[in-house]
């Protein structure tokens, strides 16, 4: 997996990149890139609902931010914010009846969007990515 998300980092210009996949009710952090170790160490274990990841699978729907820094939503735990980055998104990884099995996010340094296809395209790569394993 971790290859795997190095490569999709690498592919979408990301500065940082999780992969958190659903063991029980928790999703548990199995790969990550860029991730300061005490950044790494606070997200290992994410429970469903709380920060971009929590709320990605909780919804079964991307959660994003075009600058994490300065977000107000709520949807952004001090986590994501000691990373550092801006644009961010959390896309759910699902099986092949739609089912949660992870989540899989990347920010960059800057604020940034993500558009609908680059959404589109992480989540394709979220769901083989949970689904190959």
């Amino acid at each position: 997996m971790q290859s795997q998300l190095e490569d999709i980092a690498r592919r979408f210009g990301a500065d940082t990149a999780t992969l958190h996949v659903l063991e029980g009710d928790v999703l548990v952090l199995k790969a990550h890139v860029g991730l300061p170790p005490h950044v790494a160490e606070i997200v290992r274990v994410v429970p469903i609902g709380k920060g971009m990841a929590g709320l990605a699978a909780e919804r079964n729907e991307p959660v994003s931010s075009c600058n994490i820094q300065t977000d107000k939503t709520g949807d952004v735990r001090p986590g994501a914010k000691a990373t550092g980055v801006n644009g961010a998104v959390a896309v759910p990884a699902r099986d092949a009846e739609g089912r949660i099995k992870g989540v899989l996010g990347i920010a960059v340094q800057r604020e940034y969007e993500y558009g609908p296809d680059e959404t589109t395209r992480l989540m394709d790569e979220a769901t083989r990515l949970v689904t190959s394993s």
